[in-house]
């Protein structure tokens, strides 16, 4: 099959042919039918994850299941699917209450395991990480799903439990963020959405967002609290920096909760936060980390019902050539939405 090919860390990603998956024992084979290029998948280029060379990236993705292992009860062939980027073993005490999300023995597509960037993928513990895509829902909306907008969702709707008519401030309007953006106003949120790039803050507009900074070197925090009376209920840090993530607590109102959505690796330096802030004004930070299968089902009603629409989040789709060339310069990339990957192509 053709993938997309990491010798090495910050190597030039190659497409070649490569020997296809085989089915684990408690797992499935995927033909993957589009995959998402994300901010993710360049940290694991970059080497900021512990990957094995030669290596297949990539990690949100919807396909068909063309091959089915011994133990799988509740997948066949033909079956359309999606998956988080987290998969659970699902035999720990975390993955059967629920939690697949923090399993200490998960598996990663396109981290732990060869990834999506590739006509086939394998994936582990079928019977509790792979979700059914509904037949109204293209399986190039389920594929922007798998990381960046089921992370927005739960980190929107579970971990900082947005009311209606709270302020939400989101800092980066890239995949996640724009994803935040959407969700919070699905559930009658007030959004400000700050970003270096007019272009995905125009975006963030289109989306209903009431309010957008640019980040040009002015005081983001000052701005945020001028907009909303006095700060954000609530803030996302969807890039992933020391400064983002500073302008995203410091924007927060009292009281205020902070979710932490981008990553910040450590083989750059752990970040300053102003945990001065943290304490003086009782913020709660909040870690969002994917979300597990069993939460799929309300957010895919809300698709279905018309009422989230990620698909306005994608702005183009490549093969994986073009997504070759793109991968190593993902950090820098000014980009106003999604970007799809189809292997087929």
């Amino acid at each position: 099959m053709r993938a997309m090919v990491l010798t090495a860390a910050r190597s030039t990603p190659q497409v070649q042919q490569v020997p296809e998956p085989v089915a684990p024992p408690d797992g499935v084979v995927v033909q993957v039918h589009a995959t998402g290029l994300c901010r993710s998948d360049w940290h694991a280029w970059a080497g900021h994850d512990d990957i094995a060379f030669p290596h297949v990236p990539g990690h949100e993705l919807a396909g068909v299941v063309t091959a089915v292992g011994a133990q799988v009860r509740r997948w066949r062939a033909g079956d359309r699917v999606t998956v988080p980027f987290v998969c659970g073993c699902g035999r720990c005490g975390w993955c059967r209450s629920g939690q697949a999300q923090v399993c200490p023995d998960q598996q990663q597509p396109g981290f732990t395991h060869d990834g999506s960037f590739a006509e086939l993928v394998a994936l582990h513990a079928a019977d509790t990480n792979l979700v059914a895509v509904p037949p109204t829902i293209e399986l190039t909306t389920a594929a922007s799903l798998g990381c960046r907008f089921a992370t927005a969702y739960r980190a929107v709707v579970d971990r900082a439990r947005v009311a209606p008519q709270e302020w939400v401030s989101v800092v980066g309007a890239g995949g996640v963020g724009l994803s935040v953006a959407m969700i919070a106003r699905a559930v009658g949120a007030r959004v400000v959405a700050v970003d270096r790039n007019p272009q995905a803050l125009a975006v963030a507009a289109a989306l209903g967002v009431e309010h957008t900074v640019l980040a040009d070197g002015s005081d983001v925090p000052a701005a945020i609290h001028d907009l909303t009376g006095g700060g954000s209920h609530v803030a996302v840090d969807a890039v992933g920096s020391e400064q983002t993530c500073s302008d995203a607590l410091l924007g927060l109102r009292r009281r205020g909760r902070h979710v932490q959505v981008g990553l910040l690796p450590g083989v750059v330096g752990h970040p300053r936060v102003p945990l001065e802030r943290v304490i003086a004004w009782e913020l709660d930070v909040l870690g969002s980390h994917g979300m597990p299968a069993v939460d799929y089902p309300a957010m895919l009603a809300l698709i279905e019902q018309g009422a989230l629409v990620p698909e306005r989040l994608v702005e183009r789709v490549v093969g994986l050539e073009e997504a070759a060339e793109l991968l190593p310069v993902f950090d820098s990339a000014v980009v106003a939405g999604m970007t799809l990957v189809d292997p087929r192509r």
